[in-house]
């Protein structure tokens, strides 16, 4: 005779988003769906028990802005940077893709492109797994219909920077660096075609409109090609706070002053502005909020911008875009996220291994260091850290590392822990500290600008839809990924959903 429950995860503390309460419960899980709360669940109602030990139980995590195969094939990065995923709460990976160079290293259309992504993700995934997809060549925008239809990717990226500058620094070959044709023009102009392309499609598919979104990175390459120069020909500045210097924060305030009047011409609705890295920056994101209320902007923070400062020593290890900025940025981050003008916080990972990030010859040269580091596997932990020294609640955690990113992206069935939702959870002892140690991690990077900073709340256990992939350190069982098409089905919530039941007698 079948069981009420598949699994029951005893003992826990569980924190929802939209609460103000942590509660210690038991979760039932039946086919991979929470199935009930409840205080007592009886071990003889299920096949399997698990004792959580009073620990903190999130929801799974959504990293919300990663990349995948970005300076090693996609079919390796997929492995292990999803095992450091796991390790780190994630259990929800969404990764920023695009033609040109790095990724696969071809340009053309996505029709070509897309069955090439997903061949070498199918099966190598540790956690379920989604793409937002950049239309780099003007050809590109005509396939945003099909992205959605065909591979439900509701999501497009704009790199407003790439007009005149390269990932890792100036080029002056733009065209064959994305690897698009002499006609091309990857500009502002292109930018607001895909907006418009994007407010069509949500009048086209009003189901979908909610999750249709523009993510964009606001740098401007003329803003950066010009203080490069300066700060290069100076010769004061060294190291990070050269490279901050070198792509200042109102270039970042001003590219989101552009997105967002591009936004309301287009009455494009949907806007997501990323890793936002300054004062100036967030400033800017919201007096545009104010100017433009009818727009549904959502804004958003990465764990390094948050943790790290251009005084770390980790110096090129750190080179990521937009820069890593002085403590005082840092700080202003920290207000807006404690005041809720953050939406949500990512990790931006990007495996870049040793050999690749530096040179040799020079490897204390910011200038020649390419851009981008992973850090999925502290993307909890460090919230937590921070975030408990400032007073956040462990329900608001839930919500920007979960529900809002969730919700924003139709990853409809993820982001709580509630009946008809996913079962994905994870452990946390909040108490538990550890020294980043990049040794320690599933991630093929080998270093990490984090390392020696003392975190609290290490994850202990990481479940995917009911199924334990991360315990004490170690991965477990196969690779379990499943690929995210959004919107996913709303999950069949009763009404009882939102209640605590007693366990009856």
């Amino acid at each position: 005779m079948s069981k009420l429950f598949d699994l029951i995860i005893k003992n826990v503390r569980v924190a929802r988003p939209n609460k103000t309460s942590i509660d210690s419960l038991d979760i039932g899980i039946k086919d991979g769906k929470v199935n009930r709360l409840a205080h007592d669940l009886l071990a003889e109602q299920a096949e399997q028990t698990f004792d959580g030990r009073n620990y903190l139980a999130f929801p799974g995590c959504v990293d919300a802005h990663m990349h995948i195969g970005i300076y090693s094939p996609l079919a390796e990065d997929a492995v292990s940077e999803s095992k450091a995923a796991a390790m780190g709460g994630v259990t929800s990976s969404l990764n920023y893709m695009r033609t040109g160079h790095y990724y696969l290293n071809r340009g053309g259309p996505y029709r070509e492109f897309m069955p090439e992504v997903f061949k070498q993700s199918n099966g190598r995934f540790w956690v379920d797994y989604g793409y937002h997809i950049a239309p780099i060549e003007a050809a590109h925008i005509a396939e945003m219909e099909d992205l959605i239809v065909d591979h439900g990717i509701t999501s497009f990226k704009i790199f407003m920077f790439y007009g005149g500058y390269g990932l890792h620094g100036r080029s002056s070959q733009q065209n064959e660096f994305l690897m698009i044709g002499p006609d091309d023009r990857y500009d502002i102009a292109h930018f607001e075609f895909i907006m418009r392309s994007a407010q069509r499609l949500m009048e086209k598919f009003p189901e979908k409109s909610s999750y249709i979104s523009v993510s964009l990175h606001c740098e401007l390459a003329e803003i950066l090609n010009a203080y490069t120069k300066i700060v290069e020909r100076d010769g004061k500045l060294t190291g990070l706070s050269a490279y901050s210097a070198a792509r200042p924060p109102h270039s970042e305030g001003l590219a989101i002053w552009i997105a967002s009047y591009l936004a309301n011409e287009t009455n494009c609705p949907n806007i997501n502005l990323l890793h936002l890295s300054s004062r100036k920056a967030m400033q800017a994101a919201w007096i545009m909020q104010q100017v433009f209320p009818h727009i549904a902007f959502r804004r958003e923070v990465t764990v390094g911008h948050l943790l790290l400062d251009t005084s770390c020593a980790c110096a090129v290890h750190a080179k990521v875009n937009p820069p890593i900025r002085p403590r005082e940025d840092v700080e202003a981050l920290w207000e807006a996220v404690l005041d809720r003008k953050v939406d949500w916080i990512v990790s931006d990972h990007a495996c870049c291994s040793a050999e690749q990030k530096w040179s040799r010859d020079d490897p204390n040269n910011i200038w020649l260091a390419k851009s981008g580091f992973g850090g999925t596997e502290y993307l909890l932990s460090g919230v937590l850290s921070e975030g408990c020294r400032r007073g956040m609640s462990y329900n608001r955690m839930a919500e920007l590392l979960s529900w809002n990113p969730a919700k924003r992206f139709g990853l409809l069935s993820k982001g709580d822990i509630a009946p008809g939702y996913d079962a994905d959870i994870v452990l946390v002892d909040p108490h538990s500290t550890f020294v980043v140690r990049a040794a320690e991690s599933e991630s093929h990077q080998g270093y990490s600008p984090f390392e020696g900073i003392e975190l609290s709340g290490r994850v202990k256990n990481t479940f995917l839809r009911g199924a334990l992939i991360y315990a004490d350190g170690k991965i477990v069982g196969p690779p379990r990924g499943e690929y995210l098409r959004r919107p996913q089905s709303s999950p069949a919530v009763q009404t009882s959903a939102v209640q605590v039941y007693n366990q009856p007698n």
